[in-house]
């Protein structure tokens, strides 16, 4: 019998449980077994590629941390990369002040680019008698690049603020987000009765707002869409353990739901535990393709007509 030889080695390729006739202890039977040994080791590391649509269809990364050092050395190739795997704009999220600066000087920069601005409830601490002025003042001067205020909200899992600082701060800045006439983005961990109540306080919002990587069940979801506001998929959906948000985003209308990576955080299998990149979004797409049994073209066309509308920019194919 012959065998196959493997490129690049000269050495014959043996099909896994075949039996090679040259003796175990042989020089070339263990060169096949080492041969054998390096293909399945790099047969296990390849990854699936990532997910195309055709031309005319493209997705937008609705949440992602451009600014954070994670990006900082190859900032450039990440969006190249974003761009050629249909990624055709992305929202850089302010956390603080500082941040949020630099989510507007990047979307200054990069035409891929938008920016929102806001405190994070784990910053809230921060917060001094003049930055909500300071904040109003960058929205007024940069109105072309801005389109959403947060991420805003609660975070009652790992209490980096307490939780009376945080709602306060939470209410403030949804009035000010009216009072900029921008869409909120609302962070929800470990709180979601009290965001539900404080919604309903502050409402309504004529601009709406996203609750951004939803953690909730069906039933939050339900009442989150009735008060006319977006659920945001991350790369969790492709989590074995995803099953409650493989359950919303399986029902909930595509309408209303929009797409994020929120990288560099919450890598999309096949590459959970790594960086995350707007160019591993159509991972989480292809999910909820496969989720709802419709097309990948389908999820990127609705996803982004639903970004678009608000955020209420315009992005060309």
């Amino acid at each position: 019998m012959g065998y196959e030889v493997l490129a690049g080695t000269g050495i014959p390729y043996v099909p896994s449980g075949e039996k090679t006739p040259f003796p175990h202890n042989s020089p070339l039977q263990w060169q096949i077994e080492s041969a054998m040994k390096q293909q399945m080791i790099k047969t296990k590391k390849e990854k699936p590629p990532i997910p195309c649509v055709a031309n005319s269809s493209f997705f937008i990364d609705t949440h992602c941390h451009l600014d954070m050092k994670d990006y900082g050395e190859d900032l450039d190739k990440i969006l190249i990369q974003a761009r050629a795997h249909g990624v055709h704009s992305i929202i850089t999220i302010g956390i603080d002040e500082k941040s949020s600066i630099a989510a507007v000087e990047l979307a200054r920069k990069y035409p891929l680019v938008k920016a929102s601005i806001g405190i994070h409830p784990h910053d809230v601490d921060q917060i001094r008698p003049d930055t909500y002025q300071r904040l109003k003042t960058l929205a007024v001067e940069n109105k072309e690049h801005i389109v959403g205020y947060g991420e805003i909200g609660l975070d009652y899992a790992k209490l980096y603020a307490e939780p009376g600082a945080q709602k306060k701060a939470f209410s403030q800045q949804l009035e000010i987000a009216k009072e900029l006439n921008l869409p909120v983005i609302i962070h929800d961990r470990d709180a979601h009765q009290d965001i539900l109540t404080i919604i309903r306080q502050s409402g309504p919002f004529p601009r709406g707002g996203v609750m951004h990587c939803f953690s909730g069940d069906t039933r939050l979801a339900e009442q989150i869409v009735s008060l006319g506001f977006y659920l945001s998929i991350p790369g969790v959906v492709t989590f074995k353990n995803g099953i409650e948000l493989q359950k919303v985003a399986a029902t909930v209308p595509l309408e209303s739901l929009l797409l994020e990576t929120d990288g560099p955080f919450l890598a999309p299998v096949p590459w959970r535990g790594k960086r995350n990149k707007p160019s591993y979004l159509p991972y989480t797409a292809a999910k909820v393709a496969e989720l709802r049994g419709i097309s990948l073209e389908e999820v990127a066309d609705q996803t982004s007509r639903n970004a678009q509308t608000l955020f209420n920019y315009e992005v060309l194919p």
